[in-house]
């Protein structure tokens, strides 16, 4: 088995405008060096047998990435792993004072519970269960 070319594997939501525009800017940023693979779990093809175990589930409840060394990143520490990546660590650099991150953390909690309704999309459950069922199947 070979190492991963990339620094972080980023699971992403294809299906989510907001999320698709967070993914242009740090494809714009990568400009093409390869140190974030992006995976979109919106994908029929999402297996996550090859992202860490990941499930469909997992990943749209929260953002989650996976490091060079399997690592599983989630929440914010995905942003900030990220964007240092990219370059822009400056970015969220303030997420990381003591009195800033919990505030910062939490607040993401609330984004990731809301994120579906806000941007028009079905409950994740139903999309869970949508994505098991085909036609007259159901995958259990």
């Amino acid at each position: 088995m070979t190492a991963p070319t990339w620094q972080y594997q980023l699971l992403f939501d294809g299906d989510c405008p907001l999320c698709r525009r967070e993914v242009n800017v740090l494809r714009r940023r990568d400009r093409g060096q390869g140190r974030i693979d992006f995976v979109d779990i919106a994908s029929p093809d999402y297996d996550p047998s090859a992202h860490a175990d990941i499930s469909f589930e997992q990943a749209m409840g929260r953002i989650h990435a996976i490091a060079a060394d399997g690592t599983i990143l989630q929440d914010m520490e995905v942003f900030r792993r990220l964007y240092q990546a990219v370059g822009l660590g400056w970015i969220y650099a303030p997420t990381e004072w003591p009195l800033i991150r919990p505030l910062v953390d939490r607040l993401y909690a609330f984004w990731a519970a809301i994120r579906l309704p806000l941007t028009g999309r079905p409950s994740l459950d139903s999309l869970a269960e949508q994505r098991r069922c085909t036609g007259d199947r159901c995958r259990r």
